[in-house]
């Protein structure tokens, strides 16, 4: 992987659409990196930045907008890194142009589902965070992850571990967040920007979500939904659904969480989260994947269809033996 970095001057990095805190992190310390080697990377992302995030870069002059893409539209980059995914379905209008540009490309993720992207891959599903195989890549690189860097990377690895409470938190994660603390990251300020910085419409959407909590399986199954009209209603945007999940996971008894968020054209977005089950094997079915323990899927179906046949696939997944 450094290698493949040191031999092109202008990538392109990538992460998937709805980005979190993830995959933002983990391309921003990555282009940090390549700049200190004198390289000319581009951050870009294919839809909206969630409004939560705009503290990473409040003047928008780092993070592009690939659906805004003017002339030269990105054919300067002589190759492309993609962060914390490897499926088409997560790449957006993205996807689309890289099939029909032969770019060299690489994905460097942690997730079980994939694609054949058409390039390499650097894919470990032990890690944590795709922020700490963008660490190791960047110590590979040679490279001290700058003040900065160590903030990004911070934020990847604590947010994909909720914080260090997940049981994908191990004596690493630990390790490497001590690393990152003394290159200068700052987990208060972090915390604060990231959950104690709300806005009202948030919290609001977040009230409707509890209101709509309901119970399947005898108490193993909690969930949730969204709909389009919510937005309006509280004044949330798509992006504020980021932690709903939580609400559901956070049932007494509870071993599957899942939130239901329409979507406009009828369709309707899926989280899952487990304790146990592995929910990845399900969000496949659906045309989505993820973690054994936390996935995603979009069913081409309005909400209340796409609602009733995915629990009735986690009853049965449930269902002993």
């Amino acid at each position: 992987m450094a290698a493949y970095l040191r031999s092109h001057e202008r990538p392109l990095l990538m992460t998937h659409i709805r980005p979190d805190a993830d995959g933002l992190g983990a391309q921003l310390a990555l282009h940090d990196a390549l700049v200190q080697l004198g390289k000319q990377p581009r951050v870009a992302i294919a839809s909206k930045l969630p409004p939560r995030y705009d503290f990473l870069d409040p003047g928008r002059k780092l993070i592009e907008d690939f659906r805004h893409a003017t002339i030269p539209n990105f054919a300067d980059c002589d190759c492309v890194v993609v962060l914390d995914t490897g499926t088409w379905n997560q790449l957006g209008e993205f996807g689309d142009w890289l099939k029909s540009h032969p770019i060299p490309r690489i994905v460097v993720d942690h997730h079980r589902t994939q694609d054949d992207l058409g390039g390499e891959r650097y894919v470990y599903i032990t890690s944590e965070s795709c922020g700490r195989l963008s660490h190791e890549i960047i110590r590979a690189l040679g490279v001290t992850p700058s003040h900065a860097a160590a903030n990004y990377l911070f934020m990847a690895m604590a947010t994909d571990t909720g914080w260090f409470r997940h049981p994908n938190a191990t004596p690493a994660t630990f390790a490497l967040a001590a690393e990152l603390v003394s290159l200068g990251a700052n987990p208060t300020e972090l915390y604060e920007k990231l959950y104690e910085a709300a806005p009202l419409a948030r919290l609001k959407l977040t009230g409707v979500a509890i209101e709509r909590l309901q119970l399947r399986a005898n108490g193993k199954i909690a969930f949730t939904e969204i709909l389009m009209f919510d937005y309006g209603t509280t004044g949330a945007v798509p992006g504020d659904t980021e932690d709903l999940i939580n609400l559901p996971r956070s049932v007494e008894g509870v071993e599957v969480a899942l939130v239901f968020i329409e979507q406009p054209g009828n369709g309707t977005k899926v989280s899952f989260r487990s304790k146990s089950l592995d929910v990845s094997l399900i969000a496949e079915r659906f045309g989505g994947g993820g973690h054994k323990l936390a996935s995603g899927a979009r069913v081409e179906k309005p909400l209340p269809l796409a609602r009733e046949e995915v629990l009735i696939a986690v009853e049965k997944a449930l269902e002993p033996g």
